[in-house]
């Protein structure tokens, strides 16, 4: 124990004391910045405190590391570790505060972009109407790709700060950027046309996460809408990936709203108006409930007589929907459908095979029949 160690303790924890307040100013600073960019009590915890919790602890350990070895050397205790102490204290105070600080700036950007990204989405799902979801769906799918890029970004550049704060020379990693990118432009034009189409397919507002789409002949639930590719699940649950460039035809099934067809056939000797009746009647009973009477925006419109069949008229009917709400609407009018027909005695016609056998055939058959001859 050195013989200065009154002083050395006093001044340990007057470092420890400052420490603690610059740690919790700046706590305050980054609390008060991202409640005001998410203004959400229920992701606040996420979001808002733990980000403050590590900014402090991060700011009181650099605080305190910088502020001992001056304060070391004003108690009168020397020290070697990690070389002279001048030189430790100022690489803390200039390389090793500059990457602390970097660190901590790269840190809050990414979570007041995230914070941002999370308000953007929960801004454009208020209010009521069809728009809401619609809204959602491209917030989500803007919010997502946003937060990514804003990552990519600020993570590279603060890589190349830290490097340049360690004295490595980043001027061939620059260089050695360059020559990719050139490289890219020529040899890797499909990844640069997928990314291209991403960017149009999202600016243009074609498709969204959460819509159901055909992509060149495939269906199913978008997952993810990257920027160079599209992955879709369908039903069976398998995930589909196309590349941005490579999608050459695309159906929305759920923008805006969706119809479900139906097509009802009926025999030729039924009366197609009673059938059409029947079909409405089922359409306004499913309206009445209150379990599909929030996804239907409007009755069901009949189309009339659409085709003449062998032994069928084909009634043509659609319901309109909000989206992806048509399949779940659509089972349960068929199934109304199917029990209306039926109470009122029209009957759906099936396939009649007639069996002609000409009379030649039959005579021989006949005639052994009538003398007791086995053939």
């Amino acid at each position: 124990m050195p013989d200065t160690w009154p002083e050395l303790t006093l001044v340990l924890v007057l470092v420890l004391l400052v420490a603690y307040l610059v740690a919790d100013f700046v706590a305050r600073l980054v609390r008060s910045l991202l409640r005001s960019v998410i203004a959400d009590p229920a992701t606040e915890a996420l979001y808002v405190e733990r980000p403050r919790r590590i900014v402090a602890t991060a700011i009181f350990v650099i605080t305190a590391v910088a502020l001992s070895f001056p304060a070391l050397r004003l108690a009168g205790y020397q020290t070697t570790v990690g070389g002279t102490p001048d030189a430790l204290g100022r690489w803390l105070l200039a390389s090793g505060l500059r990457i602390a600080i970097i660190g901590i700036l790269a840190y809050l950007v990414i979570r007041i972009g995230s914070a941002a990204g999370r308000r953007f989405e929960r801004e454009m799902s208020r209010g009521t109407g069809l728009d809401v979801l619609e809204r959602t769906k491209r917030a989500q799918t803007l919010s997502r790709l946003i937060q990514r890029t804003l990552a990519i970004v600020v993570s590279g550049i603060s890589l190349l700060m830290v490097l340049r704060e360690l004295r490595v020379d980043i001027t061939p990693v620059l260089t050695g950027a360059g020559i990719l990118g050139l490289a890219i432009g020529f040899g890797a034009q499909t990844l640069v046309r997928d990314i291209i189409s991403g960017f149009f397919l999202i600016l243009e507002d074609q498709v969204r996460v959460g819509d159901v789409a055909v992509v060149n002949g495939q269906g199913g639930l978008v997952e993810e809408l990257n920027l160079r590719t599209i992955v879709l699940r369908d039903v069976e649950g398998a995930v589909h990936v196309f590349p941005n460039g490579e999608v050459k035809t695309l159906a929305n099934k759920s923008k805006d709203f969706s119809y479900y067809v139906i097509d009802i056939g009926i025999r030729y000797d039924d009366d197609p108006d009673r059938a059409a009746d029947a079909l409405r009647d089922a359409a306004e009973s499913l309206m009445q409930d209150d379990r599909f009477r929030p996804s239907i925006l409007e009755p069901l419109e009949i189309l009339g007589v659409d085709s003449f069949g062998e032994n069928q008229i084909v009634l043509k009917a659609r319901i309109k929907t909000v989206p992806l709400k048509q399949w779940e609407v659509g089972r349960e009018l068929r199934k109304r459908v199917a029990k209306f027909i039926r109470e009122r005695g029209i009957q759906i016609p099936t396939r009649q095979l007639t069996l002609s056998v000409p009379p030649d055939v039959l005579r021989p058959t006949v005639e052994r029949e009538e003398t007791g001859k086995k053939p």
